[in-house]
């Protein structure tokens, strides 16, 4: 499986977003406010399911995390730098 479908299965089961797929999820889409619709109490929820998966450490810079967390593509991006 690559990682782009692997980091969408885990938004899909940590935000328990039933009625969407995988195949629902366009790499490029944006997560948050337009696009998926996600909000900060998600943001939160999938930071940790990432941490937890990953064994990543997230920034404690807001912006800088709003750059990784866009799309699915900007989060695989981060974990690839990440060694993951």
């Amino acid at each position: 499986m690559s990682l782009e479908k692997d980091i969408k299965t885990l938004i899909i089961e940590s935000l328990e977003l039933e009625d969407i797929t995988v195949d629902d999820i366009d790499d490029n889409e944006a997560l948050f406010v337009s696009g998926l619709g996600l909000d900060s109490i998600d943001a939160l929820e999938l930071g940790m399911a990432l941490k937890k998966k990953y064994n990543v450490e997230l920034s404690s810079d807001k912006d800088e995390n709003k750059k990784y967390f866009y799309s699915v593509k900007t989060i695989a991006d981060y974990l690839r730098k990440q060694g993951i």
